[in-house]
């Protein structure tokens, strides 16, 4: 979501003639878009903070600083209390006061914004990065669900959702520029709810207009168990616009802790889903979060996280130990675990889910599939970055004008979590 919306406050500065300054040194203007999600997010911000702040000190022409989304919304003026050189505070939904800030340091003046006021939140136009040919639409903004460990309905607020005439729009659009492939973006992003259209009703109109412009592939994230309807499952199956991989959080395999953590579902509902999931789709890929380290998590709890982990088998998580956030339910919880248990308990977590990818990647060995050509391999110029429907990397030689192209390739070996390709070619019409 904030590269989605970093790309849209960009996409503000060029519409009114700014351009990418190479260095902080050259730039008449720094935007620090912010996360609050975790601790050491809001840590790194406050050092860049710091570092731009002794640059404005030391300048002679006018530098304005903007910290912008999570953590401006969380800290608001106090951001300026404590760093005077920062001169505006913009939070997640104030993004509309943007074109006033650049108005303002065009002239060289201070724009007139009173922090009291509080703007409504409203959905930028377009979140397209220049050249890109991959789009992130967001669809709706916020959270109802107040995980008890969540500091997102604090910041980011209620759920508001986007209408879906306005959603086709950006994505006739997108597909205009180029862009063959979508993620369908929320907080919450399967409670969307727009005048009694649901993610369900949602996802039928978008597959359609995929469809008429030419969108090859269409993702979303994040979506919730809790939330994850047979409706929804049903259009997935009936669509094949979608592509056959789900990132879908279970956070922990107790039911105790997915209680105490405010989850709205138990280990038994989830795995009720995943196969639901599976049966209407053979051979889709799931991926997850898992938060251990839970106040009051048991060995026990932790056992049961693996085992739910052995049964559902995801492709990859995102993992990670409890770090308590200041505002939400979980702060004040006791029976805090210890952060040399916490760190041992994750690395079980860790050393589980590579095996299992690995185990899973090594079965596509011989296959063949459809990938979209990312781009350049990091560690070998003379490959191409893919990546499949399903969420697989495939790293496979081939000439750069293939970027941004669909095109089909056989898997040839298993490097890390990265399949080694063969037989980059272009897709034919029709396939």
């Amino acid at each position: 979501m904030n590269s989605a919306e970093s790309a849209a406050l960009a996409l503000v500065c060029k519409e009114r003639a700014w351009s990418e300054a190479q260095t902080s040194d050259e730039a008449d203007l720094i935007l620090l878009n912010t996360c609050s999600v975790r601790l050491t997010a809001e840590s790194r911000v406050f050092g860049r903070i710091a570092d731009y702040s002794g640059i404005k000190k030391k300048r002679k022409k006018p530098l304005t600083i903007v910290i912008a989304g999570c953590m401006a919304e969380r800290l608001g003026e106090s951001l300026i209390e404590k760093y005077p050189q920062v001169d505006y505070v913009m939070g997640t939904q104030a993004r509309s006061l943007f074109p006033l800030i650049l108005e303002a340091a065009e002239k060289g003046e201070k724009a007139n914004i009173n922090p009291e006021e509080k703007p409504v939140f409203s959905f930028s136009g377009s979140h397209l990065e220049e050249g890109q040919f991959r789009s992130f639409i967001p669809i709706m903004h916020g959270c109802n669900n107040f995980c008890s460990y969540c500091i997102v309905p604090y910041v980011r607020g209620r759920e508001v959702s986007r209408s879906p005439e306005n959603i086709t729009e950006e994505m006739r659009l997108v597909a205009r520029k180029g862009v063959r492939e979508i993620t369908l973006l929320g907080q919450n992003v399967n409670s969307y709810n727009w005048n009694d259209v649901d993610f369900s009703d949602l996802l039928k109109i978008v597959a359609q207009e995929a469809k008429l412009s030419g969108i090859r592939w269409v993702r979303f994230l994040s979506a919730n168990p809790r939330n994850f309807s047979s409706k929804t499952i049903e259009t997935l199956a009936l669509n094949n616009c979608f592509c056959r991989h789900i990132h879908l959080p279970v956070q922990h395999g107790s039911n105790s802790v997915l209680k105490a953590m405010n989850r709205g579902y138990s280990r038994e509902r989830f795995l009720e889903l995943v196969n639901e999931i599976r049966q209407a789709m053979p051979g889709i890929t799931l991926s997850t979060d898992i938060l251990v380290g839970f106040p009051g998590e048991t060995e026990e709890d932790v056992k049961e996280t693996l085992g739910l982990m052995e049964e559902v088998k995801f492709l990859y998580s995102y993992m990670y130990h409890f770090n308590p956030r200041e505002g939400t339910k979980a702060f004040d919880l006791k029976s805090r675990i210890d952060e040399d248990v916490k760190k041992e308990r994750l690395s079980r977590v860790i050393d589980l889910q590579l095996k299992q990818t690995a185990r899973l990647l090594e079965k596509r060995i011989g296959s063949t599939e459809i990938v979209l050509v990312e781009g350049i391999s990091r560690k070998n110029a003379d490959e191409l970055i893919t990546r499949t429907e399903k969420d697989e990397m495939a790293a496979v030689p081939g000439a750069k004008s293939l970027i941004g192209s669909f095109a089909k390739v056989t898997f040839s070996s298993l490097n890390g979590n990265t399949l080694k390709a063969k037989g980059a070619k272009p897709l034919c019409h029709g396939d």
